[in-house]
């Protein structure tokens, strides 16, 4: 298909369009692959989704761009030569739009300001990712989220066009990569110079606002993830939601959130400290009334948590009340256990245990833990029985 009848390049906000059929295949999962002799769908491609809309009667879910064709899938056929009125779904082209312009500006600032390249970029349901090769930390993401949203205000124009030869080779650009023929260059003045094939806004103004909502280090540089426009509106939303359901939790005021929950961290490391000198006691009053022997013990607790099973069974282990102790604490048919051995190695009893009494558990050295989906008194026979020490 000529690039004159690629009908999004020469105006992106165009969402209506008439076009004749030129060819209609069958495809996979029921789909139909629809070629026409002009189009505003954007097949995916640059790190952009692509388009979907309406080709008459018929939905079109994917567009792509193969050996040079753009082909529509759609979910009914379409008769080689008719003429059909395509509409674009607008908001989700809207939303490509917003973020790749917005992508623009961030790479292109972070590139003039660091030097750092954009080597990767997708546009996800919840936000944009965009890959730098070289480290950020989250006060220059902020300089670079105001400097980014300083253009946005500023409303400057979105300049889209295929320069001649002549004038690419003197213009100063960003590429991931080396392009053969026409080069379609995206300019946004005092933001970026970019090589680009994707759809833009015309003016800076449409993309809303930029936010940053989540940096971390990727392959030796970082990943950001972003949102714009509705979508940025969207996510404050949500978050203001959770702001305020806390808020309502605490008792506390929303910008006094962070110290309220800092302040419930402290009382519950507090009290997990408590509860933990008690039930060292209850081990040891527990453990007082065991005699000490060198054959297998099995104990059952009532409501213990892991944490606290596992510092029972060292505590049975060190004082000889077991050469091997099992301790259980459950309901019915889901018993998380500890296994604890004074010399030989946990690990072939546990194999042995997960398979008697349906376990899923493992673990190192003289201790394992798990869960068993098994009742008691069937933990209890295979116990006496000791065919888990075979």
């Amino acid at each position: 298909m000529e690039k004159s009848h690629v009908l999004y390049e020469q105006d992106p906000e165009l969402r209506e369009f008439d076009a004749s059929v030129v060819s209609c295949r069958p495809g996979k999962n029921g789909l139909y692959y629809v070629a026409l002799d002009r189009t505003a769908f954007y097949p995916e491609g640059g790190g952009q989704p692509f388009d979907t809309g309406r080709l008459g009667q018929a939905r079109v879910v994917e567009v792509h761009e193969k050996d040079g064709e753009i082909l529509h899938y759609t979910d009914r056929e379409l008769a080689a030569g008719i003429r059909v009125h395509g509409a674009i779904d607008w908001e989700r082209r809207q939303s490509h739009m917003q973020h790749h312009s917005g992508e623009h500006i961030f790479s292109g600032l972070v590139h003039s300001r660091f030097g750092y390249d954009n080597v990767g970029f997708h546009m996800g349901q919840e936000a944009v990712t965009i890959d730098f090769n070289g480290i950020l930390t989250q006060g220059q993401v902020r300089e670079l989220e105001e400097a980014a949203n300083r253009l946005v205000w500023a409303d400057v124009p979105v300049e889209a066009w295929y320069p001649p030869a002549e004038e690419l080779h003197t213009m100063d650009y960003r590429s991931k990569k080396e392009i053969q023929g026409a080069v379609r260059i995206v300019r946004i003045p005092g933001g970026d110079t970019c090589a680009c094939c994707g759809t833009h806004v015309s003016r800076t103004g449409q993309i809303g606002i930029i936010k940053a909502v989540g940096l971390k280090k990727y392959k030796g540089g970082v990943r950001l993830e972003m949102v714009c426009g509705a979508r940025a509106l969207e996510d404050y939303e949500k978050k203001q939601e959770q702001v305020t359901r806390v808020s309502n939790l605490l008792s506390a005021k929303q910008g006094q959130i962070s110290g309220a929950v800092e302040k419930l961290m402290e009382e519950s490391a507090a009290l997990k400290r408590q509860a933990a000198g008690l039930y060292q006691q209850i081990f040891r009053l527990r453990c007082g009334q065991l005699p000490e022997k060198d054959s297998p013990l099995l104990v059952f607790e009532e409501d213990m948590p892991p944490a606290q099973l596992r510092a029972f069974v060292t505590l049975l282990c060190q004082e000889k009340k077991g050469s091997v102790v099992l301790a259980c604490s459950g309901h019915e048919g889901s018993y998380h256990y500890v296994l604890g051995s004074r010399e030989e190695k946990a690990e072939g009893f546990t194999r042995n245990l997960n398979r008697l009494l349906r376990g899923k558990g493992s673990g190192k050295g003289l201790m394992a833990q798990g869960m068993f989906a098994a009742g008691r008194e069937e933990i209890e026979g295979v116990w006496s029985q000791g065919a888990w020490k075979e």
